[in-house]
């Protein structure tokens, strides 16, 4: 039986015919080891076809379908022509070894074509990978390698930004960030509170927080010299008076060391480090539920955006969480107790991390597991909404909320829930309406952003108008500025002169308008004498 063999290569598909594999060797440790060598290798196997790919993103795409297991049209093609076609009703006289047995069962499923994938096949395709630039004529030494190097960088980059508008990653930093902080902010709390004790030991009891605690340790400082008159600071703290009453009192009487003021400036110091650490995690875990807000809306509605962000964290991604079994999202985080559990055959785990849900806690011991089933059921479906439509709403996470919260008082009370169907209907309907108003709150933006655009266009067309008119009168300047030197030099010259040629210009001013008003009466008698002419003529023609 003829053996073929596909290989995928950055430039395009190769299909190799391996015949007379005696000379070789038939196991798998004598091709391993004749592989190396081109004499032997090149005398059994050789090129049947090859098919390059038209560009790199053809390249990409291919590679893409490969790697996921599917066979694309193009491929298909290739081995439909190159390899020998089978008569219907007959066996096939030969096989086809491929590498990932993925995609041979998916050759053989659609074409019928026979594949094998073990590891002789394997071997043979790695001596065809060697010396796969020897067996194609036209390729120029260092193609291969560029071809390889960019397909590569564009693999890698396609698969790093398969998921650009799911920033799941910074949701998983973030949970991580947010319990590390949590761990140490707790480790320095205690920290300081056994260093100040030593100062002040009566201030533990009193004060519990240990925020409020590096707050009084840094207002405070030094206990001897705490009066009345920081009371208000004290109560500004405490936010109770009883408590800021006490603290004095306390101070008053304390059993404490003095502590040298070198100390008392690394108490401070060490205080004001906590206090940050503490407004920090808060920050960040703004950040967290925004970030949650965004990405997984839903189940951050119905679990809240600590444990969804542990669940994601957990599983590596969303689009895995997604994937997961709701059976598989209940015990998430409680791996060792079910290895455990089935090494010794003992009983199960009921639930992993969603047992940091409230809605565990509020139920009954007897229903914890049931509702631990129910949940993880839930988010499961939420999971798979935020991971895989296109709209982001928090419609669906709200209406699932609400039917965990029926299900605790059908265990508890009896009260029948509402039905899935008419919850997912409603919810829809929501969705569908909050859709609508978004659509509509764009249009309004659009048209703001519209009128805003011809606002600052005309703006621009007046201050455009009023430079050019400001250029203009710079430009006639300087051409009235010599008359104007002349006008003043003669002025300087001749003021008597220039007063009774004014004088002179008025009264020629007045004999104009004279002129004019006399010009305009002989016009008019000119008019009236031709308009009786005409009248004689008419009376002496009839």
């Amino acid at each position: 039986m003829a053996l073929y063999l596909l290989y995928e290569s950055a430039s395009g598909y190769g299909l190799f015919l391996a015949h007379g594999i005696d000379e070789i060797g038939q196991n798998t440790e004598a091709v391993r080891n004749s592989v190396t060598d081109l004499n032997r290798f090149g005398k059994v196997v050789k090129l049947a076809a090859f098919n390059p790919f038209e560009s790199a993103l053809d390249a990409l795409n291919q590679q893409n379908a490969v790697s996921e297991g599917q066979m694309t049209d193009e491929l298909r093609n290739f081995l439909e022509l190159s390899l020998p076609k089978v008569k219907e009703g007959k066996k096939a006289k030969f096989s086809l070894g491929v590498v990932d047995p993925k995609i041979g069962s998916h050759i053989q499923e659609e074409t019928k074509i026979p594949c094998q994938s073990n590891e002789f096949v394997s071997e043979l395709i790695r001596g065809v990978r060697l010396h796969f630039d020897r067996f194609i004529d036209n390729l120029k030494p260092g193609d291969l390698e560029k071809a390889q190097l960019g397909l590569g960088h564009s693999y890698s980059r396609a698969k790093v930004k398969f998921n650009v508008n799911r920033e799941d990653n910074m949701v998983i930093q973030a949970i991580f960030l947010l319990d590390t902080l949590d761990k140490d902010v707790n480790t320095f709390s205690m920290r300081i509170r056994e260093w100040y004790s030593w100062h002040f030991p009566e201030l533990v009891k009193i004060v519990n927080d240990n925020f409020l605690y590096a707050k009084l340790a840094k207002f405070i400082e030094d206990k001897s010299e705490l009066s009345e008159d920081k009371l208000e600071g004290l109560i500004e703290i405490l936010g109770d008076e009883d408590k800021a009453k006490e603290v004095l009192e306390a101070a008053k009487a304390s059993m404490g060391q003095d502590l040298s003021p070198v100390d008392l400036i690394n108490v401070k110091m060490f205080a004001q480090r906590v206090m940050e650490l503490a407004e920090y995690r808060k920050k960040l875990f703004d950040y967290l539920a925004t970030k949650m807000g965004d990405i997984a809306p839903n189940l951050a509605a119905l679990i809240g955006e600590v444990v969804g962000a542990r669940l994601i964290s957990h599983a590596g991604s969303l689009t895995n969480l997604a994937k997961c079994p709701s059976s598989t999202l209940q015990i998430l985080g409680a791996e060792k107790a079910l290895f455990r559990a089935l090494k010794t055959k003992g009983n199960t785990p009921k639930y992993g991390l969603i047992f940091h849900s409230s809605f565990i806690g509020r139920a009954s011991a007897k229903n914890k597991g049931r509702m631990a089933r129910y949940l993880a059921n839930k988010c499961s479906i939420a999971s798979r909404i935020d991971c895989f439509s296109e709209s982001s709403t928090t419609s669906f996470g709200d209406k699932l909320r609400e039917q965990v919260e029926e299900r605790l008082d059908f265990y508890d009370k009896g009260v029948a829930p509402r039905k899935n169907i008419d919850v997912m209907k409603a919810a829809m309907e929501t969705a569908a309406n909050q859709g609508a108003e978004m659509d509509v709150d764009k249009e309004t933006e659009q048209s703001t952003k519209k009128s805003k655009k011809k606002k600052s266009k005309d703006n621009d067309e007046t201050k455009a108008d009023d430079k050019e008119n400001a250029a203009s009168n710079g430009d006639a300047e300087p051409k009235s500025g010599k008359k104007k030197k002349k006008r003043t030099l003669e002025e300087e010259s001749k003021p008597a002169e220039n007063g009774k040629e004014n004088g002179l210009d008025a009264e020629n001013g007045t004999e104009k308008k004279k002129k004019k008003k006399s010009k305009d009466v002989e016009m008019e008698d000119v008019a009236a004498v031709s308009e009786g002419k005409k009248k004689k003529k008419k009376k002496s023609a009839e």
